[in-house]
């Protein structure tokens, strides 16, 4: 059988226990749920990776058409798969990573009751179907609904233990922001279909559809589908609903940080890179907000204390850096580099739920302490993770950041100035993080300390297997200045096009020397300032600035929240309840007030409606006199 004709397998088995999970969360076991809701996403990677494998032996899938999904006189939207170099790659990421995700979750989630363990895993496995149709979909329609399916389903996992206030607080956060940015999405749908008739990859990135579109047009499409993107990718002014999504489990929070639903805006402008290479305005646009991002969330998470939290500003830092690289026309670096920060961040936010687990849900830093002692390879694998998002030579993130970093440089060397500042503000917060959790005396309670062991296997065999990804994921772009060809870049090529500024050796080798240098630097100053880390009181003047994130929420909350509150509030007490309520209620009033009158005529007198008689007629006469009807 052609592997082609097993590619609707890989949505639907995920979808498949959904609906187990779903419907049996009160008959199932807890060993049963994790084991259906894993395998299914094994079963998808497996899939995937024979497709990954047809694919790159040159064997062309393309398009796979299922059935007519939408039919009007003028627009046909079929149910397409479009199956290339660009979404095998990320069905790989998303059915490798999310299985080793699934896997320690059964351990993970252990304690919770039956049904709210089976309830968990359908909801990861709907995660996964949803994000799959998404990179699949062979147009605008099918990666939307994929699209729309990764947010409902960050708002079930972020506020998935919904008796916390404070929690269902955070999913709709993420929910609402997410809305800000999928409107713009659409409207980008809809610009396009008024233009060109279609939404289908094969024809909209054609010349005859482009020839149809201003440069008006292809501005605002891609500013519309932009800002789509920062909604899901978390960039600014959208990003604030990213670090709060930390409320749910740490599995979940790997799963939407690291490989999922944060990347969904990387792939939709690479997918849709013919579009955005014409838009050069957006193109700026983009560089600026990724750069801007990069150091704003860099800089906040110098000073968090939340292990979860350090690593979710760090995730929005890094998609900043990927959107640097799609707005200085570098897709293949920006694709890179989501496959190796898939690996190395999923690695750390396991990591950091498998100190969360031995401390007993304790998630402050300051509150740990020499747990490398007791726990030797969530030690070993959170350090390889730091290495890789560092930049270390021989670890995954050398070759992408750098790979981001030169494209920068060739563009502009004022950009690769500022981000090579954020990645060394990067390498600082990360061996910070990892100094005070891992090294020095313990500084939790006796109880604590008592209770410190290792995780399970089911948790460690995840990260064992994605600390050796962080460290070999890298490889498969090895640029031509070390000796290797891209193999990824040559791989994606027919996809995705390659960066049109290209730098010699001399200079690739300075700039690889530079960056790593002062990265080394900045985590040996990190090493040495925490390495007898004591707790801290309250920071201070700038410090205290960066702790509370630059004060953008309270900001938000001043100018958007409150204002609107204000609003709802006026229109729900004084427009709603005394003009619209009032005027309803005043009608049937005013009814009843004239009815309790105008009963007291009926007063059972013969005599008074004989007299009321004549009086009618006397008038009907009057006016029959002096105003005529004919």
């Amino acid at each position: 059988m052609s592997v082609s004709k097993l590619i609707w397998l890989i949505p639907i088995l995920p979808l498949i226990g959904f609906v187990i999970n779903g419907l049996g969360r009160k008959l199932l076991s807890k060993t049963i749920a994790g084991v259906v809701g894993s395998t299914v996403v094994l079963a998808s990677f497996v899939i995937s990776l024979l497709v990954f494998m047809e694919i790159k032996a040159g064997h062309s899938i393309a398009t796979i058409h299922f059935f007519d999904f939408i039919h009007l006189s003028k627009l046909n939207i079929g149910f397409d798969f479009k199956i290339d170099q660009l979404s095998s790659l990320f069905l790989l990421i998303i059915t490798g990573v999310g299985f080793l995700i699934h896997l320690y979750s059964t351990s993970y989630m252990h304690e919770e009751d039956s049904k709210d363990f089976a309830k968990y895993f359908a909801y990861l496995n709907l995660f996964v179907f949803s994000m799959l149709l998404l990179v699949m979909g062979g147009n605008f329609v099918i990666m939307f609904i994929g699209w729309e399916g990764v947010g409902l389903c960050s708002y079930l996992l972020i506020g998935y233990w919904y008796k916390n206030q404070n929690y269902t607080n955070a999913a709709k956060k993420a929910f609402v922001m997410n809305r800000i940015g999928d409107l713009g999405f659409l409207l980008g749908i809809f610009w396009l279909i008024a233009k060109t008739g279609t939404i289908s990859y094969d024809q909209v990135f054609t010349t005859a559809a482009l020839d149809n579109l201003s440069d008006t047009d292809i501005t605002g499409i891609t500013l519309l589908l932009f800002v789509g993107a920062t909604g899901k990718s978390a960039q600014i002014p959208l990003y604030t609903w990213l670090p709060d999504a930390m409320a749910g489990p740490t599995p979940v929070s790997a799963l939407i940080h690291a490989a999922t639903m944060v990347t969904a805006g990387i792939y939709m402008i690479a997918r849709s890179h013919v579009l955005f290479s014409e838009a050069h305005f957006t193109q700026h646009v983009i560089t600026v907000i990724g750069l801007a991002t990069a150091l704003l969330a860099a800089s906040i998470a110098i000073k968090q204390n939340d292990i979860k939290k350090v690593l979710a500003y760090s995730t929005v830092s890094q998609l900043g850096f990927m959107f640097l690289a799609l707005g200085t026309g570098n897709y293949v670096a920006a694709v890179f580099h989501v496959l190796t920060h898939a690996f190395f961040k999923a690695l750390m936010f396991l990591g950091s739920g498998s100190v969360i687990h031995a401390m007993g849900g304790e998630q402050d830093i300051r509150n740990m302490g020499g747990l490398g002692k007791h726990m030797r390879i969530t030690s070993i694998t959170f350090l390889i993770g730091c290495l890789a998002i560092s930049g270390i030579p021989g670890f995954s993130g050398f070759f992408s950041k750098d790979e981001i970093l030169a494209g920068a440089y060739a563009h502009n060397p004022v950009l690769f100035g500022l981000a090579l500042f954020a990645a060394l503000l990067t390498a600082f917060y990360m061996f910070r993080l990892y100094v005070i959790t891992f090294t020095g005396k313990f500084r939790g309670t006796h109880e604590q300390e008592h209770h410190l062991h290792e995780s399970p296997w089911a948790m460690t065999l995840p990260l064992i297997v994605l600390a050796i990804l962080s460290i070999i994921g890298g490889y498969v772009g090895i640029p031509e200045a070390l000796g290797g060809h891209h193999e990824l870049a040559a791989f994606l090529q027919p996809a995705v096009p390659t960066a049109a500024h290209q730098l010699d050796h001399g200079t690739e080798y300075m700039l690889m020397g530079i960056s790593t240098a002062l990265v080394l630097v900045s985590i040996i100053f990190a090493w040495m300032k925490f390495k007898n880390y004591q707790p801290e009181g309250e920071a201070t003047g700038f410090g205290k600035i960066l702790q509370n994130k630059w004060y953008v929420d309270e900001l938000y909350h001043a100018i958007i929240v409150k204002p609107l509150n204000a609003l709802s509030s006026f229109l729900s007490n004084i427009v709603d309840k005394k003009g619209i309520d009032g005027i309803v209620n005043g009608v049937g009033k005013a009814v009843n007030y004239g009815s309790r009158q105008l009963r007291w005529i009926q007063s059972g007198q013969v005599g008074a409606y004989v007299l009321l008689m004549v009086i009618g007629i006397l008038f009907l006469f009057i006016v029959q006199f002096f105003y005529p009807f004919w």
